[in-house]
């Protein structure tokens, strides 16, 4: 038996709300299935299970629980099997049996268990029960024969009446929630400045800034869009996405968590990619594996998170796993950005927008399309040499964009 927690779905996070359960006791479900909605201030996310296993318990939908509460138990391959069947006294006719046995009459009242008050308790609800100091034998189960279940234990725990109310209950059906993909942007911003402020409090930040030519990656891409159809076509974000993917790859100091007082490197790019939503809120889901990704299909995958980020169709892992983070305000008119590193992640980096500034090109100046990258890291990590390497690859790939 396995428990299915509350993702913690970045640093500022503390508490969630299930608001949806996609499935049942009963149902099984594999690694990456998504399996509820959870609502959190950065609003409706999909989250997915990692594990394999059937479903054995849920708790009550509408309650806020804290990161690694338990939301379900998971029932793995071996526990699911089928019990073994009972004995058969009572299932096997009397001639059926051995005639050295004595065969026990059919009782005439339910069986009790044995005069032992310990109440059966599903391992997901004993462990919630523990961690909330709650004595399990003193709840009414309503699983199979009696058994307390995590429903019952948040019931307990938020102290729902047990009587029907007088005025409308509170139900999943009636509980008011926003709509999907809604957020309160009051908490999105309370829960962004407690992020930052441990940033900066924790974090020995150093900032570079470089300016990059565009010339090549801009000629390059005017003749890949020239010859295709709007839907087809990329975006110059998509070259910069690419660029810093490659190059964080080769320096994978820059790539990966600081946690508990050690640097963790990860074995792939994932790209956060920070998108601003509507009503002033703020998100960078990841881009899996941004490295391998051939632009076409970056360009598509950047086009669906910003789709899915808007409209609340997020899913879990794509907030819980980013590596390293990329923003832009390019096309909000900034010329660049100089960002707040995003624990327990070790660096971001920082594109402003493409412009035409004077440009030495073989001893001539020339007005040249040009774009500023700048990087904030951790100094307990890397530090400037190294974090200056980094920005000359990211120059140096945009400049064979045919590489890409």
């Amino acid at each position: 038996m396995a428990d299915f927690t509350m993702p913690a779905l970045g640093a500022d996070m503390e508490t969630g709300t299930v608001v949806e359960w996609k499935v049942r006791p009963g149902d099984h479900v594999r690694s990456g299935d998504v399996i509820a909605v959870v609502e959190t201030h950065k609003g409706a996310i999909d989250v997915e299970c990692f594990l394999d296993g059937t479903i054995d318990d849920l708790v009550p939908l509408g309650q806020e629980l804290p990161v690694d509460a338990v939301l379900a138990s998971v029932r793995g391959p071996e526990s699911a099997a089928a019990p073994a069947a009972p004995a058969p006294t009572t299932s096997v006719p009397p001639a059926a049996l051995p005639s050295h046995l004595p065969v026990a009459e059919a009782p005439t009242a339910p069986m009790h268990p044995p005069t032992s008050h310990r109440r059966k308790v599903s391992p997901a609800a004993r462990h919630h029960t523990q961690a909330l100091g709650i004595d399990p034998d003193t709840l009414s189960g309503t699983g199979v024969e009696g058994a307390v279940t995590l429903a019952d234990v948040a019931r307990s725990a938020h102290a729902a009446p047990t009587a029907a109310p007088a005025g409308p209950s509170i139900t999943p059906a009636n509980t008011p929630t926003r709509p999907r993909g809604g957020f309160d942007p009051d908490q999105m911003r309370r829960a962004i400045a407690a992020a930052m402020g441990r940033s900066k409090r924790e974090i020995p930040h150093y900032y570079l800034r470089s300016t990059i030519s565009f010339a090549a990656a801009q000629s390059w891409l005017s003749a890949w869009n020239r010859t295709r159809e709007p839907a087809e076509r990329l975006l110059p974000a998509v070259l910069l996405l690419k660029a810093a993917a490659k190059a964080l790859a080769q320096f994978p100091q820059f790539n990966g968590l600081y946690v508990d007082g050690q640097f963790q490197p990860a074995p792939s790019v994932h790209l956060g990619w920070a998108i601003a939503l509507r009503g002033s809120g703020l998100v960078a889901p990841a881009i899996h594996h941004a490295q391998n990704l051939p632009l076409p299909a970056l360009m598509d995958a950047l086009r669906d998170l910003v789709q899915r980020a808007r409209a609340g169709g997020l899913r879990s892992s794509e907030l819980s796993d980013p590596t390293v983070t990329v923003t832009s305000l390019g096309d909000r008119g900034a010329d660049e950005v100089l960002g707040v590193i995003y624990p327990p992640q070790v660096a971001i980096l920082g594109f402003g927008r493409i412009v035409e500034r004077p440009w030495v090109v073989q001893g001539q100046v020339l007005p040249q399309a040009v774009v500023s990258v700048s990087l904030a890291a951790d100094h307990r990590v890397s530090d400037g040499h190294l974090g200056g390497q980094l920005l000359a690859a990211i120059d140096s790939a945009l400049q064979s964009p045919d590489t890409l």
